[in-house]
């Protein structure tokens, strides 16, 4: 592709979803690191208890598998779900917050970088996508991870036009290690589905046409509409 603002077509986003896994080790991006295992006892409690009460439910994740088919198809449900409520990056006023403070919303969580092509590629459809069906409950949290000052990402979305996604932050990638410590990111894009209470329902790497009938017709399942 040639100009990497333009929407990906469905032959290419099934092309890429069927190499995704072939390609990782190539393309991934890879960061050294492992789980620190200090978390005081409380808190370790907390997050065993919100992974039980994810993981009951299963039967939705499940049911919205049939619906990850056409340009959305390479997204995979959870087995089982588990909490992301305490997924820390910064929001759109550059202040440090979780997913637990988006409570009450579905949401669609993507990781995204201005030196990823895929990544490029896709913002024009996650902003569609935000500005059809976001509001009360449901919203695009678009998270840019490129390193140094926000002049860059903050460019690459005034020239493509983007004008609802928010400017969601983390400079130091914390928020990819955490999710490639989980098992959950192999590189860029890497887009997550969560319920109204930070529990994953599904996941994917790699790009696709959000902006498209398969997309709205999982957000719609997600949602409960």
């Amino acid at each position: 592709m040639s100009d990497g603002r333009k929407f990906l077509t469905a032959p290419r986003i099934v092309l890429i979803a069927a190499l995704a896994g072939a390609l990782a080790g190539a393309v991934a991006v890879y960061v050294t690191g492992g789980l620190d295992g200090n978390n005081p006892p409380a808190v370790a409690d907390a997050a065993a208890e919100a992974d039980r009460a994810c993981a009951a439910k299963a039967e939705k994740a499940a049911a919205l598998a049939s619906l990850a088919v056409g340009e959305v198809a390479a997204m995979l449900p959870a087995d089982p779900p588990r909490s992301l409520a305490g997924l820390s990056f910064n929001d759109p006023d550059g202040k440090p917050m979780t997913i637990a403070g988006l409570a009450g919303k579905t949401l669609l969580v993507n990781l995204w970088a201005t030196w990823c092509a895929p990544c490029r590629a896709e913002m024009p459809a996650l902003d569609s996508l935000q500005q059809q069906m976001g509001g009360d409950a449901f919203e695009v949290v678009a998270v840019n991870i490129d390193t140094g000052s926000d002049s860059k990402p903050k460019a690459f979305l005034s020239e493509i036009g983007v004008k609802t996604l928010g400017f969601y932050r983390d400079a130091t990638m914390g928020v990819f290690n955490d999710l490639k410590r989980r098992s959950l990111a192999l590189g860029l894009p890497v887009t997550l589905l969560l319920d109204a209470q930070g529990c994953l329902l599904a996941s994917m790497n790699g790009p696709a046409e959000w902006a498209g009938e398969d997309a709205r017709r999982l957000v719609e399942a997600a949602v409960g509409r």
